[in-house]
């Protein structure tokens, strides 16, 4: 019984002196291992007398659960203040200023936002904003856009589970659902531009599966295709600081306006160097039209009394003409040095008065 009680406390003794976790092992295994203190003094029970070894056995069975919860209570102790001592260790004091030598910038895309919103501020036009998901309806019945339009297509869209016209919807493909919340829900004469992002299945050099857009709408009893070429030449000079851009406007096809047209700016290619204003080509731009009267019928204006212009810009395509960006992909791949090179300064802010980025 002595044997046993002396046991007992040399180890617990020696399990309390231990300060790592290491220690602690080495203590489990020269008490419980194969060749442990324990161990040998189990392997001398069979040398007793059976009452007696019933007896010692016992004992040390007790001196064993008493050294093994011993060591577990060590163990998660010492766990716990090895924790905590590594978090210290690792603490950020996220209170301290930004190191001088980081320096943020706004990203084109922003910027380019901003520039477009300060434009076409100065011409009164308001920003509006919608859902990215959408209903089948806005995003196509609504403007016009027929059950066999391509664009509906699986190929094309991003739609998400649904049923029916009213239960399916859609990662919205354009920003002109917003031009019909806002038809629906205000009282012309409506003067708005919609920035966002928008969504189609296309991924290359200059089409990414999410991008941006701004599109624009003017309804009231007077707007005619005289008006809708003066606001975006205003636009497109003021955008690219060409004062006398030459722009053309071409006959096209979109579903939402009648009629429609597409609008390229005079560009040179000489030399190998592209260079925007006055020159033998031209390049695509942007889409616009009249608002066609069956979009006016379905967000409730009458025809007969109002009518109206739209148009829409991608905000990647202007912002890489303007930029030299020639990568759409570049503008989503989060790299530093990227944005190091073509990003703004934050007080960099666009308006009319103070000039924008160049």
């Amino acid at each position: 019984m002595g044997n046993s009680d002396k046991l007992k406390s040399d180890l617990l003794a020696m399990v309390e002196a231990t300060t790592t976790l290491a220690a602690v092992e080495e203590v489990r295994v020269s008490a419980l291992g194969k060749k442990g203190a324990l161990t040998d003094a189990m392997k001398g029970l069979g040398k007793l007398a059976p009452d007696e070894r019933k007896a010692a056995g016992q004992e040390l069975n007790a001196v064993k659960d008493a050294v093994t919860q011993a060591i577990d209570v060590k163990k998660t102790s010492l766990s716990m203040a090895e924790m905590s001592a590594r978090l210290m260790e690792e603490k950020i004091d996220v209170t301290l200023p930004t190191r001088p030598e980081e320096k943020g910038c706004i990203h084109p895309i922003s910027q380019t936002i901003d520039e477009v919103v300060a434009i076409f501020g100065e011409m009164g036009f308001s920003v509006a904003e919608g859902p990215e998901i959408e209903d089948d309806c806005y995003n196509f019945t609504a403007l016009n856009i027929h059950e066999d339009h391509p664009a509906r297509q699986e190929h094309d869209t991003f739609y998400l589970p649904g049923q029916g016209e009213k239960g399916r919807k859609v990662l919205r493909t354009h920003t002109s659902p917003v031009q019909v919340h806002t038809m629906m829900s205000e009282k012309p004469p409506l003067r708005v531009i919609a920035p966002g992002r928008t969504y189609r299945c296309d991924y290359d050099a200059t089409h990414s599966p999410m991008f941006h857009q701004v599109e624009g709408l003017v309804i009231d009893k007077s707007a005619n295709m005289a008006h809708l070429k003066g606001v975006l030449t205003d636009f497109c000079r003021a955008y690219f600081g060409v004062d006398d851009l030459p722009l053309q406007f071409r006959p096209s096809y979109f579903p939402f306006t009648e009629p429609s047209a597409e609008v390229d700016i005079g560009c040179t290619r000489e030399g190998g160097e592209f260079k925007i204003g006055h020159g033998d080509d031209w390049l695509e731009i942007l889409g616009c039209g009249m608002v066609n009267e069956k979009v006016l019928e379905n967000c409730g204006i009458d025809p007969s009394e109002y009518q109206g212009f739209a148009f829409g810009v991608g905000i990647e395509r202007i912002a890489m003409l303007k930029y030299g960006i020639p990568d759409l992909r570049t503008f989503y791949e989060s790299d530093l040095r990227w944005l190091r090179h073509y990003g703004f300064s934050a007080l960099n802010v666009p308006s009319m008065t103070g000039g924008l980025s160049r």
